[in-house]
């Protein structure tokens, strides 16, 4: 008889290089998959997007894995990467409607997460909890060995200042007051990116509280039905939490192919300030003032363009309204 073979893999590895815990855990990582007899290559990352790059490049040249130790944002750089965005017609296209979706570079190609990031919010939406990093490296090395499982996920395809800038969303975008929190989150000087992931959100939110406004904006989902509304707080969703733990779309389902969509109206700081104490398990949605629509495609505007919002998505800020999401249907594969 001929032996069984286990199926043999080519396996990425990218490391975010400026992520303090990326770097620290990194190395009792190594040693537990070399112990394991996984083969794989390793890439630090240089720059922002660096991740795209060399993921797209990887999968290009037949490998058939890529794992990220980092954050929201490194694995969304990874899984933009996944699909053909270099491409010219999606990068000259105007008609973001009606361009056609991007083309995975390799539809049997999985991303395999192994979380060492501030929030981790699409780890932990996959796995509907805050799993520790030692579960989802014997993931790792199970898919590794032929004997894992993935799982088909949806993605969103997004543009920002009036179709200027495109790209991939795995987990979800906030809009307006969740953006600002993410770029002051990433500012952060050292002594604060040495405290949990919760209280770097937090303390990045009392601050931009501080300056809340709300603008008049304009939300058209599926074209079916359009709100106009005072808001400052806005998401549009495809996993279960962002902002470090906050469930901002408790209804939100990774693979049911729409997108959920979460907008704050007329609210005032003192209100908002007892919302956010209820985020966290999703007791939001409770108050008439926070409404969710769900659909395949969004768009949102301010009324008045001097008053357009910063948008955020998987953490890496992205642009300005208005801005326009389309799902991707089970688009790329994860490890779980």
């Amino acid at each position: 008889m001929t032996p069984h073979r286990q199926p043999t893999r080519r396996t990425l590895i990218i490391i975010n290089n400026v992520a303090a815990r990326a770097r620290r855990v990194w190395h009792a990582l190594r040693d537990k998959i070399q112990e394991a007899n996984i083969a794989f290559d390793l890439h630090e990352t240089t720059h922002p997007g660096d991740a795209e790059i060399k993921t797209r490049a990887a999968l290009r040249a037949g490998y058939d894995t890529v794992a990220i130790v980092g954050g929201d944002g490194t694995l969304s750089e990874a899984a933009s990467g996944f699909f053909n965005l270099d491409d010219e017609k999606f990068s000259a296209a105007k008609d973001f409607q009606h361009c056609p979706l991007p083309q995975s570079v390799n539809p049997s190609a999985a991303l395999a997460l192994l979380p060492a990031g501030t929030g981790d919010d699409f780890a932990r939406g996959l796995a509907k909890r805050r799993a520790p990093l030692d579960e989802w490296l014997q993931k790792f090395i199970l898919h590794c060995r032929g004997q894992g499982a993935t799982r088909a996920v949806d993605c969103l395809y997004g543009t920002t200042d009036d179709g200027a800038h495109k790209f991939i969303c795995l987990n979800a975008a906030t809009l307006g007051l969740g953006a600002q929190v993410a770029m002051r989150v990433g500012n952060q000087g050292r002594m604060i990116r040495g405290l949990p992931g919760e209280a770097r959100f937090a303390l990045a939110a009392t601050i931009a509280l501080a300056r809340w406004r709300e603008r008049i904006v304009r939300v058209t989902v599926d074209e079916s039905e359009t709100l106009e509304c005072k808001s400052n707080l806005l998401a549009v969703a495809n996993g279960l939490y962002a902002g470090g733990g906050m469930m901002l779309a408790p209804d939100a389902q990774l693979d049911d192919g729409l997108l959920d969509v979460l907008l704050t109206r007329n609210l005032s700081r003192p209100e908002l300030l007892r919302e956010l104490a209820r985020v966290h398990r999703g007791g939001h949605i409770a108050n008439p003032k926070v409404r969710s629509l769900r659909g395949s495609r969004v768009c949102i505007e301010t009324i008045n363009p001097a008053d357009k919002l910063p948008l955020e998505a998987d953490g890496n800020v992205r642009g300005f309204t208005p801005t326009e999401f389309r799902v991707m249907p089970g688009a790329m594969r994860v490890v779980c």
